[in-house]
Order: C-alpha cells, then structure tokens, then sequence
C-alpha cells in the first residue's frame, strides 16, 4: 500500500532553530514530490505553515482541519485545497486520524506531544496499524526517543519502541521508512 494522505503533527510555532521551519518545509516539498497529500491543523504561522506551504509549493494537496475558534483567531491558512472547520479539538484530532494513513511529528510543544502520544497508545492499542513517525531535526527527540527506551525497558510498552516509531533525521529518509513501513503493515 503506497502512502497517500500524511497526517503531520507540528508546531504552530518555529521554534528558536532555523532547522527548524527548513526541515518542515522540505517535508512538505517532498510530500508534494510524492504525491503525498497532507492532513494537519490547518494553521498558516509557524511549523505548520511551512509544512503546508512545501507541500503546496510542489502542487500538492493539503488539508487543514481547524477549530473554528482559532479561524476566529486568524490563524487558518487562506491557501488551502480543503479546510474543515469543527467546533472542538477533540474532533479536529478525531478528523486528522481518520483521514491519514500514517501520522508524522516534527518539532513541537504540548499540542505535538499529545497528538502523537495518541497515535501511539491507538498503535499499541490495536486500534490503527499505521507507522508513526518522528522528524528528528536536529536531535530535537533524542531525549524523549531515550525517555521511551526506558520505559519500555521497566515493562510499561507492549510495542517495543522500535516497531512503534520510525526515526529520520532528514525529511526524504523518513518518507521513504514511512512508506516502507506502511508497505510492510
């Protein structure tokens, strides 16, 4: 199964690196590269917008899926193919998740963490078989990637962390391990 829709999980930050909002939006090119079309948040500013601009800079198709407060905020990104504005993040993750075939975290905060701590409890749960991903710009998981390690070393994981992740430093190698992964599931 080739991977059609990528759900990216990002900052609506750039945090205080350049690498940063660069390795974002060398995703999204590749993505648009590919064929693969983006799901995310549907934001314009930080992480988020880069990614979303990548993608669309290649001709990509991207989808944002927003509360309605933050379009009220002015944070929606105005040049998308499709936004999906609902009323609660609950259903903006529930939206995100049932749309992609594989899920991606790159650089980001409390919002980052939880959706993607998420996709992992639903992986380890049985409740989707798709690969989950970090883009580890920088080393930027290397402490929770070691965090992880030793929780499943205490016997708290039932995926081992290395069948629950795929790991890339650089955009393209973390396409291709994605979809290498989700060819294998």
């Amino acid at each position: 199964m080739a991977l059609e829709r990528l759900c990216v999980y990002c900052g609506s930050g750039a945090g205080l690196d350049g690498a940063f909002a660069d390795a974002a939006r060398r995703l999204g090119e590749a993505m648009g590269e590919l064929g693969i079309s983006l799901v995310y948040g549907g934001g314009r500013a930080g992480l988020m917008g880069a990614v979303a601009d990548g993608v669309l800079s290649r001709g990509g198709h991207v989808r944002g899926v927003i509360t309605r407060q933050l379009v009220d905020m002015e944070t929606a990104h105005t040049g998308l193919a499709q936004l999906d504005v609902v009323e609660t993040m609950h259903q903006r993750k529930m939206m995100m998740v049932s749309i992609a075939e594989g899920f991606v975290a790159l650089p980001g905060g409390y919002g980052t963490l939880d959706e993607l701590f998420e996709a992992l409890a639903w992986l380890q749960l049985g409740i989707h078989d798709r690969p989950v991903g970090l883009l580890n710009t920088g080393g930027f998981y290397d402490g929770l990637i070691g965090w992880l390690r030793g929780v499943e070393g205490r016997g708290f994981l039932r995926v081992p962390v290395d069948r629950a992740l795929v790991v890339a430093r650089e955009p393209g190698a973390l396409l291709d391990a994605m979809s290498s992964a989700a060819c294998g599931r």
